[in-house]
C-alpha cells in the first residue's frame, strides 16, 4: 500500500510562473527598468529563458547558489545592453523578497492534500528551490502543516534527479520505496528520479507540456491524484 506521498514544490504545489511573473512586474515597475526596455513582456521573456539554463547549470553543479541568484538578473539586463550590477543586485535581493510571498498555488492543491490526509497518508516535501524562500512559500500559502518531512536539495548537498537527496528523505520519513510516491512536474528530474530508487512516480502536466504516452501516471489536475494512489501496484 502506497502510505507515503512525496511532493514537489514549485510548479506542482506552487505555481512557480504566475507567482514570479507578479515579483518582477514589481521590481519592473520599482527599479523603473522602462527605461531601459521596451516592455515587460519583453524582460519577462528574456529572465525566463536565462534563468531556465542558468537553473540547469546550478542543478548539474557548474554554478554555485550565489552565483545563479545574480547572474541570472546580470545576464538579462546585458540582453538589453544595460551593464547595472547595482540594478541586479537589487533585482536578486527583492525578487528572493517578493517573490516567496505571492500566493498563487494550482488548483485543487489544498484539497487534495486534505483528502490524502484524511486517507491516513502522510505527505512530504523533496525541493531543489532555496531553502531560506521555500519555507516561506509553504508557510505563506497554508501549506506547511501538511508536511511531515520538508527536505532542499541544500540539506544534503545534491539536487534531483540524485539519489541521494530521495534515500535521504525517505529514511528520514521512515518510508520505504515499495509504500512511496513521487509527484512533481520534471519527468526526468521528479519522476524519473524517484522511480530509480523503487518509488512509484507520477507525472503533473497541467499545461500539456509531455506526450500522452510520456507517463504510465500522469495527471493534469492534483484532484485525480486521490482517485489513483490506490491503484498503484
Amino acid at each position: 500500500m502506497k502510505k507515503h506521498i512525496f511532493f514537489d514544490l514549485d510548479r506542482t504545489l506552487w505555481d512557480f510562473e504566475k507567482n514570479s511573473e507578479q515579483a518582477l512586474r514589481i521590481l519592473y515597475e520599482d527599479l523603473s527598468l522602462g527605461n531601459h526596455m521596451r516592455d515587460f513582456e519583453t524582460f519577462f521573456k528574456s529572465y525566463k529563458k536565462i534563468n531556465a539554463n542558468l537553473w540547469n547549470s546550478y542543478g548539474t553543479g557548474k554554478i554555485t547558489k550565489d552565483v545563479l541568484r545574480i547572474k541570472r538578473f546580470e545576464d538579462t539586463l546585458k540582453s538589453f545592453q544595460v551593464d547595472a550590477p547595482e540594478i541586479a543586485h537589487k533585482l536578486a535581493d527583492g525578487y528572493v523578497a517578493i517573490s516567496p510571498r505571492q500566493k498563487n498555488i494550482f488548483p485543487n492543491t489544498l484539497e487534495t492534500l486534505e483528502a490524502l490526509k484524511q486517507e491516513g497518508k502522510e505527505l512530504h516535501i523533496i525541493t531543489n528551490g532555496f531553502k531560506e524562500v521555500q519555507f516561506i512559500k509553504l508557510e505563506n500559502c497554508g501549506l506547511l502543516n501538511f508536511f511531515d518531512v520538508i527536505i532542499c536539495s541544500e540539506d544534503v548537498g545534491k539536487n534531483k534527479p540524485a539519489p541521494e537527496i530521495f534515500q535521504h528523505t525517505m529514511q528520514l520519513a521512515k518510508a520505504k520505496p515499495e509504500e512511496s510516491v513521487m509527484i512533481g512536474d520534471d519527468l526526468r528530474v521528479d519522476v524519473q528520479g524517484a522511480e530509480r530508487q523503487g518509488m512509484t512516480g507520477v507525472l503533473f502536466d497541467p499545461h500539456r507540456q509531455y506526450n500522452e504516452r510520456a507517463h504510465e501516471w500522469r495527471i493534469f489536475d492534483l484532484s485525480r491524484l486521490p482517485e489513483i494512489v490506490p491503484f498503484m501496484k
